[in-house]
């Protein structure tokens, strides 16, 4: 009877969050603002998507935070505008980004040359409402800065994921499942403060997953922003200092990382992780055949940095296991390989 009363306000978000999404995401399809094709993308293979899930992602968690019982009504306001910032930012960039400049690197030389990239205006406004939302949930100063490098860090490295048809949406059902779980030891009211944060960003992800394994629809940065923030958020909100710490350092290692490994190569070439990477998806798209005659060299050159690879902007860093398969069997013949990568709108 404890477990239920205690679980039921995370349930009660998780659904509210859900509820909100769809709706959203129905709302949006009848009339998208400016236009469907201010929102449309082509996927890898060469099929429409639209941009649509990512607010309506949004709208769901924010109005989950807004909704689920049992929160400080400063801790309530931290997620709240965690969520709506990082959807804010994050949807400038899907619709203004030029993808002429990519991951921090290539943000910080385009400012070096006097140009101020939408990617940058993105993660110095990310950074700030995470400032300001941890600001909101108090505390010491440390507790503060890594609070904000939670909210921040997140929100982009969930943004890294968004690079396959649902992967997204399921590494977040799994953080917040991991989150719930790990929350007891926090204490009860810093437990269920984690529990309920993360239930507002699973409901949504959990409504919309159909549209985006499907590839009818994708999360793009205010969508898969918005969430991570939110996870963030959850994890400030709801763990002690020694363990906002410990996801602190994976967030900032896995986002470095990101700058040299291709988390595609590596999930497809972990069975396990291919095996959960792929369910509910469409099979991976073929490589065409070979052309009749010799071809064309690539030109040399170094492999766009992880951080940010998105939409039309993304080469061959990233491929399918199917695809990889074509490339090691290149050695007997010349096989084109067709970039799978999937859009999102950041550059």
């Amino acid at each position: 009877m404890r477990r239920a009363r205690t679980a039921a306000p995370a349930v009660t978000g998780a659904v509210a969050g859900a509820a909100a999404a769809r709706a959203a995401y129905a709302g949006l399809r009848r009339r998208a603002p400016g236009g469907t094709e201010r929102w449309a993308r082509t996927n890898h293979r060469g099929e429409p998507v639209t941009l649509l899930e990512g607010p309506a992602a949004a709208a769901g968690a924010i109005a989950a935070a807004l909704a689920v019982p049992g929160l400080t009504a400063r801790t309530r306001a931290a997620l709240t505008l965690a969520a709506a910032g990082a959807a804010g930012f994050g949807c400038y960039d899907d619709l203004a980004g030029s993808g002429k400049s990519r991951g921090f690197r290539g943000h910080l030389t385009a400012l070096a040359h006097g140009e101020v990239t939408s990617g940058m205006v993105k993660l110095a406004g990310i950074g700030a409402t995470g400032a300001a939302a941890s600001a909101l949930l108090g505390g010491p100063a440390v507790d503060k800065v890594i609070n904000t490098g939670l909210v921040a860090g997140s929100a982009n490295l969930l943004n890294l994921f968004d690079l396959r048809p649902g992967r997204a949406s399921k590494v977040t059902l799994a953080w917040a499942a991991l989150l719930a779980a790990g929350s007891p030891a926090a204490g009860r009211a810093r437990g269920q403060a984690a529990r309920s944060a993360a239930a507002a960003a699973a409901g949504p992800a959990l409504a919309l997953l159909p549209e985006d394994l499907g590839e009818r629809a994708m999360l793009g940065d205010a969508g898969a922003n918005a969430l991570g923030a939110l996870l963030g958020a959850a994890v400030a909100a709801g763990l002690p200092r020694s363990a906002r710490l410990a996801v602190l350092a994976g967030v900032v290692g896995l986002t470095a990382a990101s700058e040299k490994v291709s988390f595609t190569k590596v999930i497809a070439r972990t069975p396990a992780l291919n095996k959960l990477d792929m369910l509910g998806r469409r099979p991976p798209a073929r490589p065409a055949p070979a052309p009749a005659g010799p071809v064309p060299a690539e030109p040399s050159g170094a492999e766009p940095s992880g951080a940010e690879l998105s939409g039309a902007e993304l080469s061959g860093a990233e491929t399918s296991a199917a695809e990889a398969a074509a490339v090691a069997n290149a050695e007997t013949g010349p096989i084109p390989v067709v970039d799978p990568a999937r859009p999102t709108a950041v550059p």
